[in-house]
C-alpha cells in the first residue's frame, strides 16, 4: 500500500477551508467569480475537492479573503513560531499591541489604557467590539449606560452606539479587545451586575 506524501493532507483541507472561507464571507459563487476572475464552475470544484488548487487559482482567492496564502491553505509553521509584538502608543498616552497577524474582518489588540482624566466624549463609527478586562477596573459609558467592569469581566456592543470606556479609578487598566469592521458579533456577553 502505497503512503500518500506528506503534503497531501494540507491539500485535502484545502476545499473544505475555501468553502467555510465564502461562507464566513457571506459570498455567494457568483459573487466570488465576479471579485476574482475565476468561473463559478472552477470555484465549484475546486470547493468540492474535484480540482486541485494550483498558485494562479489560489491567490486571487487570497486576495478577495484579504488572508495570507499560507493560511488560505493551511501550510504547516516553519521556521520561527513566535509572533513579534510591536507596541504602538495611543493619543490618549496608552499603549496598543495588535494581537492579529494578518488583516481581516476581526482584529485582536491587548491595551494599557492610562487614567484619562477628563469627562468621557462618548464616540461612534462603523463595527462591533467584544473586550475583556485583564487587570484593572474599566469605566464604560455606552449610550445611557454607564457601568464598571472588574478583571475576567467582558461587555460588547455595536460600536455605532455612542460610547467611551476607560480607567474607573485612575489607575491603568488592561485589556484585550476584539474589533470587527462590519459589525460581527463575537457571541459572549457580560453577565448583568446584580
Amino acid at each position: 500500500m502505497d503512503t500518500p506524501p506528506p503534503h497531501q493532507a494540507v491539500l485535502d483541507e484545502v476545499a473544505p477551508r475555501l468553502r467555510r472561507l465564502r461562507a464566513e464571507h457571506g459570498l455567494t459563487l457568483a459573487a466570488l467569480a465576479e471579485a476574482t476572475g475565476i468561473s463559478k464552475s472552477t470555484l465549484s470544484r475546486l470547493e468540492s475537492g474535484q480540482r486541485r488548487p494550483s498558485l494562479e487559482l489560489l491567490l486571487p482567492l487570497a486576495g478577495a479573503y484579504h488572508v495570507a496564502l499560507d493560511e488560505l491553505v493551511g501550510a504547516p509553521e516553519v521556521g520561527d513560531p513566535r509572533v513579534r509584538l510591536t507596541p504602538r502608543a495611543l493619543p490618549n498616552g496608552g499603549t496598543s499591541v495588535a494581537l492579529s497577524r494578518s488583516p481581516g474582518r476581526l482584529q485582536a489588540y491587548k491595551m494599557v489604557i492610562p487614567d484619562r482624566g477628563a469627562e468621557p466624549v462618548l464616540r461612534t463609527h462603523e463595527g462591533y467590539e467584544w473586550l475583556y478586562v485583564l487587570e484593572g477596573r474599566l469605566r464604560l459609558v455606552l449610550a445611557e449606560h454607564d457601568l464598571v467592569l472588574g478583571p475576567g469581566e467582558v461587555a460588547e456592543w455595536d460600536t455605532r452606539l455612542p460610547h467611551w470606556f476607560g480607567s474607573a479609578d485612575g489607575r491603568p487598566v488592561e485589556i484585550l479587545s476584539l474589533f470587527g469592521r462590519q459589525g460581527e458579533r463575537m457571541h459572549v456577553r457580560a453577565k448583568p451586575s446584580a
